[in-house]
């Protein structure tokens, strides 16, 4: 039977990933260079992912302000998650703003959005300027309608290439945030519950025996029903998930060693055929075991 490795739910990883070093490094030097602002949101949080930034669009914090233009708003958000499902992509509001979304993916598993944007790829032109009053004007604004003109144009404009240059930039961390998320899956988490602690401990200690769930929560001194739902709480990840997780991060541990055959590391690490090896490390690592020990050269 094949193993479900998605990470439920994600929003314990995605917190994870905000507070990690590397991240924190980008979104910093990101800000600083473009002048744009950026969100990493998870997969089905439809909220406003630029409101209260400091390089936010002024227009869209004068939209995010009211009920009927923030509904606008969120509506524009689903579509551009909807849309950014399989690869990145860019929507442009009624208006004209541009906002991009790059999935971040560990394997298979969609677990969040690399999301910046709120641009404008040319200067407005007078049509556009009478779209945004009829909108406004919809929207139930007509008194408030000189201070959403005067925003929206302080609205920044990139151009076409520039900002092809800033979303190829994100790909590509997107692509690490990837690998640094299946790492910080299986690594301890300091606030977490000591049993919690001692069953991750537990299960690097031994990730090359066969274990069972039972077999670890007696370990630590719990019931596996308990043990079951605390664990899947704390990690985001079911037991299962968790062990093949801790079993491919040793494969590529080995894999280091150029002498190494690929079906040893296996082996070593816990996994009991090669076909099932071959399935999990392609759904944890995105690509085969082949590919990646190509890469290692």
């Amino acid at each position: 039977m094949p193993v479900s490795l998605a990470p439920r739910p994600p929003r314990p990883l995605v917190e994870q990933l905000r507070r990690s070093q590397i991240y924190r490094d980008y979104e910093k030097a990101f800000r600083e260079t473009t002048g744009l602002p950026l969100a990493l949101r998870g997969k089905g949080n439809f909220n406003l992912p630029h409101h209260g930034d400091p390089n936010e669009n002024p227009f869209c914090a004068l939209m995010a302000g009211t009920n009927h233009t923030c509904a606008s708003c969120l509506q524009q958000q689903q579509k551009v998650e909807d849309a950014a499902g399989a690869s990145l992509k860019t929507l442009r509001c009624a208006v004209g703003l541009c906002d991009s979304a790059v999935p971040v993916r560990v394997g298979d598993d969609l677990v969040a959005f690399l999301q910046t944007g709120q641009i404008l790829l040319r200067k407005p032109t007078a049509a556009q300027v009478r779209r945004l009053t009829g909108l406004l004007r919809r929207y139930g604004v007509e008194t408030d309608l000189p201070r959403f003109a005067e925003a929206f144009g302080r609205s920044r404009v990139v151009s076409p290439k520039q900002y092809q240059s800033i979303l190829q930039l994100l790909t590509i961390f997107a692509q690490h945030l990837g690998t640094l998320s299946n790492q910080l899956a299986v690594q301890e988490e300091a606030r977490e519950a000591p049993a919690i602690g001692r069953a991750r401990a537990y299960i690097t200690e031994h990730h090359a025996e066969e274990m069972s769930l039972t077999q670890v929560a007696t370990a630590v001194n719990m019931s596996a029903f308990y043990f079951c739902k605390s664990f899947r709480k704390a990690t985001g990840l079911t037991f299962t998930d968790y062990v093949a997780r801790v079993r491919v991060e040793k494969v590529k541990e080995l894999l280091l060693n150029p002498n190494k055959r690929v079906s040893e590391a296996a082996y070593e690490a816990g996994f009991q055929s090669l076909s099932q090896f071959n399935r999990v490390f392609r759904r944890v690592a995105g690509e085969p075991p082949s590919a990646y020990r190509g890469k290692l050269g």
